[in-house]
């Protein structure tokens, strides 16, 4: 009812004031100035503003109240400054990659600090790349975009550097500000309403010495997510029913799932500042924000790898495709009768927290200005439970696959019928991610008169990070204590719905019978957890140490129409990684090791004022970023299914440096409006590749496979455009940016040349706004060509090309009340997985999400 309810809100909205707009009254010029504060155009005039004074390449967005931005969190919004695209694999934004960098070479920041954040999900690797899941766009002022960097920016981002910007409690206008909106948003796909509410209270005194501001915001999301997947895997002896083998990398398996996931994300933001005086200046900031993420994801599966038998698969009639390694893979053939079926229910209790406490002061001298910080964070995630069921059936299972086909048949069973699979095992794997930063800066500036170096900055920063990852492995099978041997017929009281409707092909399976959570809730957790025995899986704890000491110098300079900045950061980084190895008799043994380098980085922006309207802006830089933490584990982990493999992480991995330069022009040729061309480039000196090589462990020779730095890195040039312009009094606007990246990787010996990790060669924000006698409609569409993955078997991922349609409307009832609605993903795209050989990899569909509500402002 909902969608109908928003398709209804967004035309009434649309038509309601059509007859004021079409013969408005002359409006005075204090009624022009009430509309622009307010408005749409009057917060695209500020961000402008904002980029014509900045000394770096800077792109801004600002919220003037509680709930302005249309999207559930900062990355969604982040979205739409050019050169950003976002990782939407749960359906809203998770992730960034900037400029054709991966998401693990950009940083973000809350006020200039690190935020502590980590994972719910036991598959996802802890890296450097911020989780914004766990930030709400209600608590933002504003965005900032830095892609040229400058000395007294943090180090650690070569794509672009986020910097989230709170509000502060004297930037009110008024003494006393209550803000507070209440949301229903529905989502298509699990077809269930959810509330969502947000207030913010703010108070400073008469003497504007003493601001106070707290922001609650309580978010709950209902979300499905219908996938077809294919599990990739290594190579196999193939043998067909005639006896002959065929060497080929072969799928684990692959299956249609259903996950369904409750989010419930709490935050609160305080906020006290205080200015005794009028050179000082003391903000005290705390953040927490909770989000309880429990889930479950059915899967009805097929096998082919997971059928192994000494590391040979028999199969009938198999079906190969040459790969870009040179190699074959397995496409199609029938395997079974022996356990041709699987099903894995699971049942996640999954949480994220993260806090942040940070205290920024400021003194202003006679010419001089001295700033500190000092601060702390924390955060963990993971699951406190994560049950596996799996049950098993006999049948042949007839596989086809083939780029975005999941083609799979069951020979010998209906999968609508419960009685053909009995649970065979259950485990529990139990993941707990932590991590935590202090940190403390000074910075000290001193105005150097009217010279051409005008002014002096000089600062110092520690920091000090430790981040853990523990592995709990619990265990149950027939024979074990208050085991009982369910059928799905137990657990079950009907069929799943219809999955995949907008990605499935004809052969691929769209409907199966699956567990009911009221009798899984009642019947088979309470077994699970009497039959469970648990143990510590060592090998996959790891710690990782990190201290980081960071001193720079920079210099504004100014001559005529010429100005800009010059410095220098100097950075030093000791890195100790802890794990264990696994030993062929169960044992395990710790392991240590630290890495220190040294990083000089020199930066220099230039600004030359062409004319009035005309800034052209010149950068150049050296950047780097660090390895991702899972990559730095030294921690080495056993095949549990050919014993000579193992895996492993490089505690000696180096950092990406990046040579960058980059040269533009900004025309702002009217009011709010403008046209901006950037050129740019980046020159890597690594990437990191992943290759098995013979170690002895042990007294025992493994295939070890680990992540090494490649001898060369990669090449990235493109260039940005854009336009922003509102056409006159007529209440309509549009912004339109466009990013083209041409991203070449170096090659390794004896490997297939790759494209660089994340990059997409074609990005698009298209948005078009009308904003009238107090209604507000917005249009947006945002599309990323192909971008590229890590190898499995053989060939490189391939994201497909997303392009996705949202909608926003408005409506001011009184000057202080607001009626709004949006949608979002219009068209239900859908986020597709291949290899550049053919292999499907993964297509899911998250569906259109609707919300209606009411905005409040006193």
């Amino acid at each position: 009812m909902l969608p109908s309810l928003v398709t209804l809100a967004l035309a009434s909205l649309a038509a309601a004031p059509a007859t004021a707009a079409d013969d408005p009254p002359a409006p005075s010029a204090n009624t022009l100035e009430q509309v622009e504060v307010r408005g749409v155009r009057a917060t695209l005039k500020r961000n402008l503003a904002e980029k014509r004074e900045a000394q770096n390449i800077v792109d801004t967005i600002s919220a003037e109240d509680v709930g302005k931005f249309p999207d559930k969190n900062v990355a969604d919004s982040l979205q739409r400054v050019p050169g950003i695209s976002v990782d939407r694999i749960w359906g809203e934004g998770k992730a960034i990659f900037v400029r054709g960098t991966d998401k693990n070479l950009n940083m973000t920041q809350l006020n200039g600090q690190a935020v502590a954040s980590s994972e719910w999900w036991l598959n996802e690797a802890q890296t450097r790349s911020f989780n914004y899941d766990v930030l709400p766009s209600e608590i933002v002022g504003s965005l900032e975009v830095y892609k040229s960097p400058s000395a007294d920016l943090d180090e650690g981002s070569i794509g672009g550097l986020v910097i989230v910007r709170t509000r502060r409690p004297l930037d009110f206008k008024d003494a006393l500000t209550l803000q507070a909106s209440a949301e229903a948003l529905y989502g298509k796909l699990p077809g269930k309403t959810d509330p969502q509410l947000n207030g913010l209270l703010n108070w400073k005194s008469a003497d504007k010495t003493v601001g106070v501001l707290l922001a609650l915001s309580r978010q709950k999301r209902t979300m499905r997510r219908d996938g077809l997947e294919m599990f990739p895997d290594g190579s196999y002896d193939i043998k067909d029913q005639h006896g002959a083998v065929t060497r080929a990398y072969a799928a684990w398996g692959g299956g249609s799932a259903i996950f369904r996931q409750e989010r419930e994300r709490t935050t609160a933001n305080l906020a006290v500042q205080l200015q005794p005086d009028a050179r000082t200046d003391l903000v005290l900031n705390l953040m927490d924000s909770d989000m309880k993420m429990n889930n479950s994801n059915q899967n009805y599966l097929w096998q082919v790898g997971g059928l192994a038998d000494k590391g040979v698969i028999s199969v009938t009639d198999p079906r190969f495709i040459s790969v870009g390694d040179g190699g074959k893979a397995l496409v199609g053939g029938t395997v079974g009768p022996r356990t041709g079926v699987s099903f894995e229910p699971i049942y996640r209790e999954s949480y994220v927290r993260s806090r942040l406490a940070d205290l920024d002061g400021s003194y202003q001298g006679s010419g001089w200005k001295l700033h500190g910080q000092l601060g702390a964070t924390s955060s963990e995630g993971g699951s406190s439970h994560d049950r596996h069921f799996w049950m098993e059936g006999d049948t042949r299972a007839q596989i086809s696959l083939g780029p975005d086909h999941y083609g799979v048949k069951y020979l010998d069973i209906n999968p609508l019928d419960p009685k053909a699979l009995t649970l065979q095992a259950g485990d529990d794997r139990i993941r707990r991610m932590q991590s935590r930063e202090h940190y403390g800066q000074a910075d000290l500036s001193w105005d150097l008169g009217e010279n051409f170096f005008n002014t002096l900055k000089v600062g110092l920063k520690l920091r000090d990070a430790t981040l853990r990852n523990k592995r709990t492995q619990g265990e149950a099978k027939p024979g074990a204590e208050g085991w009982q041997s369910f059928s799905l017929a137990d657990l079950s009281t009907g069929p799943s719905p219809r999955l995949s409707q907008a990605a499935a092909t004809a052969d691929a399976l769209t409907q199966y019978a699956w567990f009911d959570d009221a009798l899984v809730a009642g019947k088979g957790i309470p077994m699970y957890d009497k039959a469970m025995v648990y143990r510590e899986l060592l090998n996959e704890h790891y710690t990782i140490k990190e201290r980081i000491t960071a001193g720079y110098a920079k210099v504004d300079f100014a001559s005529g129409r010429w100005h800009g900045d010059l410095g220098l950061r100097l950075v030093r980084t000791q890195q100790t990684s802890e794990g264990h190895q696994a030993n062929a008799d169960k044992t395990f043994t710790p392991l240590s090791q630290t890495h220190r380098y040294h990083d000089a980085l020199p930066s220099l922006n230039v600004i030359y004022d062409w004319s009035k309207e005309v800034i052209v802006r010149g950068a150049v830089a050296k950047a780097m970023a660090r390895q991702t933490f899972d990559l730095l584990s030294p921690g080495l982990r056993r095949d549990g299914t050919v014993l000579s493999r193992a895996y492993a992480g490089n505690p000696l991995l180096k950092p990406v440096h990046a040579n960058q330069a980059e040269i533009g022009a900004e025309w702002y040729y009217a009011d709010a409006s403008l046209l901006a061309a950037t050129l740019f480039v980046k020159k890597l000196d690594t990437f990191t590749y992943k290759a098995s090589k013979q170690e002895l462990v042990g007294g025992e020779t493994l295939n070890v496979e680990r992540p090494y730095n490649a001898d060369n890195g990669a090449d990235i040039k493109g260039f940005e455009l854009q336009w922003q312009q509102p056409f006159g009094h007529s209440g309509f606007g549009t912004v339109v940016n466009y990013t083209f990246t041409d991203a070449v990787a170096g090659a390794v010996a004896g490997q297939p040349r790759l494209k660089v990790l994340g990059n997409s060669r074609d990005q698009l924000n298209l948005s078009g706004y009308y904003e009238r006698n107090g209604l507000t409609l917005r249009l947006s569409y945002n599309y990323r060509s192909k971008s590229y993955g890590d190898v499995q078997m053989g060939g490189q991922v391939v994201n497909s090309a997303y392009g996705q349609w949202d909608a926003s409307a408005s409506y001011d009832l009184t000057p202080k009340l607001t009626v709004y609605a949006s949608a979002v993903n219009l068209n239900n795209e859908i986020i597709r997985s291949n290899t550049a050989d053919g292999l499907p990899i993964g297509a899911y569909e998250n569906g259109a999400r609707y919300s209606v509500g009411l905005r409040a402002k006193f």
